[in-house]
């Protein structure tokens, strides 16, 4: 596996790795196992504090990380760097509210006794993160496990190497224990054998449904616990009353934002026929103000995609939709530009046979669809093979939030734009994946919840006729 970092606005080859050997692996692995053995005795409060010192080390090399992104994997610059402080933001959320939510948890119980749940470490996690969040996929799973106490072995994306040392650098400069975060170009095989290894206590993916099934495969034959987070087809349903003009202003920006290279990105846009054509003309506007250029250029409004192959791929997408019978009702055209621009693109008459209907579409293409009723614009938003999130506009909140509650999806955002903040819980459901990131949720995600129950002395009176049955051993 080739890590490199390749510019997509020049084309040009920056930087390329050497892939880990099974040495550092094995380094790796024993180093982390060695530091779990000293974190499950630390007071976690030193752990938060470490965590505060992370965020600031941000936040003091925020200007590089940020372009580092933008130079890697293209995103505007003005997107790189809200990422790289939202990074901060979630270190900091952990740091404050982490070791609360981890105090023992009593429980009211018919047993002899007082009984808690104790939340602990349970020890190496492997961490495999993609290419287009390349520092807030690593730090949605790294700040809450680090304040648990179970070191991660990191494999980032091939396209993303600097991106990846560099976070796990400013990582170990902030003070945290060398094996903490240990970023390794690895290839497939060897995170497979990491997995496997009973140093290694669980696996998070963000990815593919191709790398999430293998990864679970592996997980399963070795009983690894894991949290996938696999894409999504996410849905933006527009009611009849819907305020059209906030509508118009957060529709073009759900489906542009990182050049639509988001899993919560709306693809489907589902809308009622009473306001389907000014829909598609006021998306149609917005769609040619944008400005492609250079990302790092304050002016620019349009991102290059990842890689050429993204580009091609997403490409022979939209014809296969177009010759399945979508019409293009804007873009489809090319850029007379090197970089891997791909025209914001709107797709129209999409029946239930034509693949762009089931197929995620990772890029700016916008899929719109036409509805007559609420019942049906739901059920369209259900038939799909993903449940990550979605989005409804409704005239009155209330009533949209009756809408969300149909949309099997594992978040949706009522006359909003979609958030992500270290308080709310992320991921889905279907194929989308299962387990959630950030929030206590994702605290919880690989700790050890170990029932205590204390008792004096044992209930001799009722041990003998109780909850479990004894053996007279006279």
């Amino acid at each position: 596996m080739a890590y490199q970092t390749v510019n997509p606005y020049t084309n040009e080859v920056v930087k390329e790795y050497s892939d880990a050997t099974n040495q550092q692996l094995e380094d790796a692995l024993q180093k982390g196992h060695e530091l779990y053995q000293k974190f499950k005795v630390q007071d976690i409060k030193e752990r938060a504090e470490l965590l505060h010192q992370v965020a600031a080390k941000i936040r003091e090399r925020s200007d590089e990380l940020a372009r580092t992104a933008t130079i890697e994997m293209g995103k505007l610059l003005a997107e790189a760097e809200g990422e790289v402080e939202l990074c901060a933001i979630i270190a900091e959320w952990y740091a404050d509210n982490g070791a609360e939510m981890l105090m023992p948890e009593k429980i009211e119980t018919g047993a002899n006794g007082i009984a808690e749940v104790h939340y602990q470490s349970t020890g190496v996690i492997m961490m495999v993160e993609p290419w287009n969040f390349p520092y807030y996929q690593i730090m949605r799973v790294f700040a809450p496990n680090f304040l648990v106490g179970n070191p991660m072995i990191l494999k980032h994306a091939s396209n993303t190497p600097s991106s990846a040392q560099l976070m796990a650098d400013v990582i170990l400069e902030a003070g945290t224990p060398e094996g903490s975060l240990k970023n390794l170009f690895l290839n497939y095989d060897q995170v497979a054998d990491a997995i496997a290894d009973p140093r290694v206590q669980g696996a998070a993916l963000t990815g593919s449904e191709r790398g999430g099934k293998s990864i679970a495969t592996t997980a399963g034959e070795h009983l690894k616990q894991t949290t996938l987070e696999l894409g999504g087809m996410d849905p933006f349903i527009v009611l009849s009353d819907a305020n059209m003009d906030h509508v118009a202003d957060i529709a073009w920006r759900s489906r542009i934002y990182n050049a639509g290279q988001e899993c919560t990105s709306s693809k489907r846009f589902i809308v009622m026929e009473d306001v389907y054509d000014e829909f598609i003309q006021r998306l149609k506007d917005n769609f040619n103000k944008l400005k492609p250029g250079d990302p790092l250029d304050p002016e620019t409004t349009l991102a290059p995609m990842n890689t050429k192959e993204a580009k091609e791929e997403l490409q022979e997408q939209v014809d296969e939709a177009v010759a399945a019978g979508a019409q293009v009702a804007y873009g489809n055209e090319s850029y007379d530009l090197e970089g891997q621009f791909f025209m914001p693109t709107i797709l129209t008459d999409i029946n239930r046979d034509n693949p762009a209907h089931t197929t995620e579409l990772f890029g700016p293409v916008a899929v719109v669809y036409k509805v007559t009723s609420e019942e049906e614009a739901i059920e369209l938003a259900n038939d799909s093979p993903y449940g990550l999130g979605g989005i409804v506009f409704a005239g009155d909140a209330d009533h949209g939030a009756e809408v969300a509650a149909k949309i099997e999806t594992g978040m949706v955002f009522v006359n909003n734009i979609r958030y992500s903040l270290p308080e709310l819980p992320f991921g889905g459901v279907k194929r989308s994946g299962y387990g959630r990131e950030m929030s206590r949720t994702g605290l919880m995600a690989f700790v050890n919840e170990k029932l205590i129950i204390k008792a004096d002395e044992p209930d001799m009176e009722n041990i003998a006729g109780g909850l479990i049955a004894t053996q007279d051993l006279e």
